[in-house]
């Protein structure tokens, strides 16, 4: 994990109780402390959730069963429509890399992404055929120990979204959704996957309990053709008394990244790390959370983007942020007319 993630933030996204937020998230934090190496107030929309880490020994990582097409393993989750099947055609790729523990295998499906963005699908199954998950266990609910997702080795702020999905048709195996935005290029690496335990609340212990147990472990190249362009730079606006420069947007079928600096420094509390009081509250509304972004398509259809994730980060100064996130669905270039930064509107082309 590259940054100090805000996971008590994080926590208020997730269907939990208070209490167990707040256990789940010095869970995290401990994890998270042991790799930071400099303060960064990052924002998620999703947690994706580490418990403390255990030292265990690396499973043997392979190919196995079926490569799945990129198509097969994107389109049921970013949509399906002919355009949409186009672009993951286009960019997005298969992977087949997993490692197995336990009588139970992970495997990366496929991947599509951009410079700054990514989304990997993978697919977690019982080899035996039998049902992966305890009888009455909500896939929708399950926690990744651990690591629990792919890290990609690059030197920046990255934050993202994790969540699973059952089969209907097969109780051997459910699917998980990862995906990440970092504020470095991403593309052309090779991430390492790490996964330990999948995980459910137990009310009556008061934390979370292995559902499926195992550790496993692989490396996959991050490889997609990236079809994103870059709009703007130098622009300028102003709100809550300061200024603000967009320094370049930057939109792709997947997703949008905005990066921006502001014309004053932002000064932090010396809040414990992983809390946030009033006054830090308040700067990120000014610096961070206020600042609107916009995107509509060529059908009218307006996408607020306001609440993406992101950083930031004071600088003699000024204070540098990125905002950005990776759509719920594939969205065409062709289908998207502009994007609004504080209410400067850049035109989309296809190119």
């Amino acid at each position: 994990m590259n940054e100090l993630f805000e996971y008590r933030q994080a926590m208020d996204g997730l269907h939990y109780t208070d209490e167990q937020k707040k256990t789940l998230a010095q869970q995290a934090l401990r994890a998270a402390e042991q790799a930071a190496p400099r303060r960064r107030r990052p924002v998620w929309r999703t947690a994706l959730i580490a418990a403390a880490v255990a030292a265990v020994l690396m499973v043997g990582a392979g190919a196995t069963g079926v490569l799945k097409s990129a198509v097969d393993a994107l389109s049921p989750i970013f949509g399906g429509s002919a355009a949409q099947t186009e672009v993951i055609d286009k960019i997005g790729r298969p992977i087949g890399a997993s490692a197995t523990d336990n009588g139970v295998t992970i495997t990366a499906d496929a991947i599509i992404g951009d410079t700054y963005n990514a989304a990997i699908v993978y697919t977690i199954r019982r080899d035996d055929g039998t049902a992966l998950l305890p009888e009455g266990t909500d896939a929708r609910s399950l926690l990744v120990g651990g690591f629990g997702f792919a890290n990609f080795p690059v030197r920046g702020g990255s934050h993202g979204s994790s969540w699973f999905i059952a089969d209907e048709n097969d109780s051997s195996a459910i699917q998980m959704v990862q995906t990440i935005t970092a504020d470095v290029p991403i593309s052309s690496c090779t991430a390492t996957a790490e996964f330990e335990d999948l995980c459910v609340w137990d009310d009556a212990a008061g934390e979370s309990v292995p559902a499926v147990e195992g550790h496993w472990k692989f490396r996959f190249d991050v490889d997609y053709e990236d079809s994103s362009v870059t709009l703007g730079g130098g622009e300028t606006f102003t709100q809550d008394g300061m200024t603000f420069t967009v320094d370049s947007v930057t939109v792709s079928p997947i997703a949008v990244n905005v990066d921006y600096t502001v014309d004053s420094e932002v000064r932090w509390s010396d809040a414990p790390s992983g809390r946030e009081n009033e006054e830090d509250s308040r700067q990120m509304e000014r610096y961070f959370e206020n600042v609107e972004i916009l995107l509509t398509k060529k059908d009218g259809t307006v996408i607020d983007m306001s609440s993406s994730g992101g950083g930031i980060r004071p600088d003699h100064g000024v204070t540098v942020c990125d905002k950005g996130e990776v759509f719920e669905e594939i969205i065409p270039l062709e289908e998207l007319e502009s994007i609004s930064v504080g209410g400067i509107v850049y035109p989309i082309s296809a190119g």
